[in-house]
């Protein structure tokens, strides 16, 4: 039986060792193509305002403009924060919520749980009501574990969600559920503290229609807080969550409602200064410390940097706290300011190398990578390397820093800070300013095809 020409060259071929082919030239495979070069990718993007990137294989600088630039981290801030509380506090600490009984005083005590959900609210008071404990004459509520502060970052609107009340005692991310239907001529508006499996009133918080111009208004007095919604945005079935500024009480409000629900009457609520001693009659655990932090780090949830943050350093606000966080840096956090733990704040500055040099030093010493987000890059049909990262996006600021490992294992600690500075600052506190939206989209883009480059250059 004969050969085409065709079928004998693939015989051969095949019989052939790759490095004998590449010996007599007949190797045919393209080469590689170069990576691209990052400022090229830069300059044709055209993103408006100003983009910083530092990458370096841990040791020596591989790619850098602009990276000796202080810049806003926003959420980036969190692989920080989760260094520090790692470090201070151990992976394995946990933040109690206990019931304690103190006298004829029953005390629902909060320990800076950032995670508490009314769910666990009802298993505290299963727990409880087991106990056979009859109602108390006096029912106390406590969040003396953290310090008490209305929101995390003044100059941001009162109606976001991301930026509640912190406290020792936070349900729910201290967020609450308004949810509202047209059955009726007037819209009917119900407040809930929403859990996969409870869902109770929330009846510390009201909702009502309003007629004014902005979307939301607010206002507190000493046991409740008062939204009003503009009619307009009421006009068909919806909801959205918001932030709670008494969260003591909310969180005594759902308990209470849990206890009635299993047969226990509490009194009306009182928020005390001191924790007394006295007995525990139950007890919630939070999850350890490591599993916060990666959480923290893949939902990029503020309440849990803040707090975590807080319980390290033991300071009385977050502006100290993140001062204390700094001084932990050591030589590290020179020429940064930090004023929070979750990056929200407008106050805090940090170069990309400074960044690098973070995630490279404690951040390998610590296996941050592993709690890291390993999506942060839209996926490409050609990409063969593997990101792990903290993205960071406030009002025209978007931010990706983390860790890149190249086709050939090649490894690299990487920052990429864009912003545009004077729409950032027309927009500080806004909830979607005039376009916001594609310019992030365009950022979000330019920072993987930089990812991109970098790992071609790892294995350069």
């Amino acid at each position: 039986m004969s050969l085409d020409r065709r079928t004998f060259l693939a015989a051969l071929g095949a019989t052939l060792a790759p490095s004998l082919l590449a010996a007599q030239g007949l190797d045919l495979r393209p080469p590689r193509k170069p990576a691209p070069d990052p400022r090229d990718l830069v300059r044709r993007t055209a993103l408006p305002g100003r983009v910083a990137y530092a990458l370096t294989d841990g040791t020596e600088p591989l790619a850098l403009a602009k990276a000796a630039i202080p810049l806003a981290p926003a959420s980036t801030m969190k692989a920080i924060t989760a260094l520090y509380t790692l470090d201070r506090l151990g992976p394995d600490r946990r933040f109690a919520t206990q019931v304690i009984l103190a006298g004829d005083m029953l005390i629902l005590a909060g320990g800076g749980d950032p995670v508490l959900t009314t769910d666990d609210l009802a298993v505290l008071a299963d727990r409880l009501v087991a106990t056979g404990q009859p109602a108390p004459a006096r029912f106390g509520v406590w969040g003396g574990g953290l310090p008490q502060l209305p929101e995390i970052a003044p100059e941001q609107d009162d109606h976001l969600a991301y930026n509640p009340a912190i406290s020792g005692l936070m349900l729910n991310f201290n967020r609450v559920h308004l949810g509202w239907t047209r059955s009726t001529a007037e819209p009917r508006i119900r407040a809930e503290a929403r859990a996969a499996l409870h869902s109770p009133q929330a009846w510390t918080i009201t909702a009502r229609p309003g007629d004014h111009p902005g979307l939301f208004t607010y206002r507190q007095d000493t046991a409740q807080e008062h939204w009003t919604i503009a009619r307009a945005a009421l006009a068909a079935p919806g909801s959205r969550w918001m932030p709670v500024r008494l969260p003591e009480l909310y969180a005594a409000d759902v308990f209470q409602t849990l206890c009635r629900a299993r047969g226990l009457a509490l009194p009306a609520a009182q928020v005390i200064d001191r924790l007394p001693q006295g007995e525990m009659l139950a007890r919630h655990d939070s999850p350890p410390v490591v599993a916060l932090v990666r959480d923290m780090l893949r939902y990029s949830t503020n309440l849990t940097a803040e707090a975590l943050g807080l319980q390290a350093s033991g300071a009385a606000d977050p502006a100290a706290s993140a001062a204390a966080m700094r001084l932990w840096l050591a030589d590290l956090g020179q020429g940064m300011r930090l004023a929070d733990h979750s990056g929200l704040s407008q106050g805090s500055r940090i170069s990309p190398f400074a960044m690098t040099r973070i995630l490279a030093g404690p951040g390998r010493d610590l296996l941050l990578a592993p709690l890291m987000r390993p999506d942060t890059v839209e996926p490409h049909p050609s990409d063969r390397f593997t990101v792990a990262a903290k993205t960071g996006t406030l009002n025209f600021v978007s931010n990706l820093a983390g860790y890149v490992t190249g086709p050939s294992g090649g490894q690299g600690v990487f920052a990429i800070f864009c912003a545009d500075p004077d729409r950032r600052q027309a927009a500080i506190g806004q909830e979607m300013p005039p376009g916001v939206a594609p310019w992030t989209r365009q950022a979000k883009a330019l920072q993987g095809d930089l990812v991109r480059a970098f790992a071609g250059r790892l294995d350069g």
